[in-house]
């Protein structure tokens, strides 16, 4: 069963959170398939690229990460400062807007 994200994450508990993803049968997220012979080594800089891209819009910062053949590893910390400007920007945003 599926749980709500505000019952998962809780930053006043710890802001540090260890998150993995996996490929399903038996794909490959980036290395050699020695069973195919076929390289996924390009799509190593693609997905630490879209990792630092989402980090700096999402008030995440990544602490560390691995990046593996079918999976991949983040220590993320959520950055609790930077959400709070995010929320007041978009809270007196449209006020400012209107004038």
């Amino acid at each position: 069963m599926t749980s709500a994200r505000r019952q998962l994450i809780d930053a006043n508990a710890t802001p540090f959170y260890h998150v993995i993803n996996r490929c399903v049968r038996r794909a490959f997220l980036c290395g050699e398939d020695k069973l195919t012979g076929r390289s996924y080594e390009h799509r190593r800089g693609w997905i630490v690229d879209k990792i630092k891209a989402l980090s700096a819009i999402f008030c995440i910062d990544i602490c560390a990460y691995a990046v593996m053949s079918n999976h991949y590893h983040l220590v993320l910390k959520i950055d609790r400062r930077q959400g709070k400007i995010v929320n007041a920007k978009r809270h007196y945003q449209p006020l400012a807007s209107n004038h």
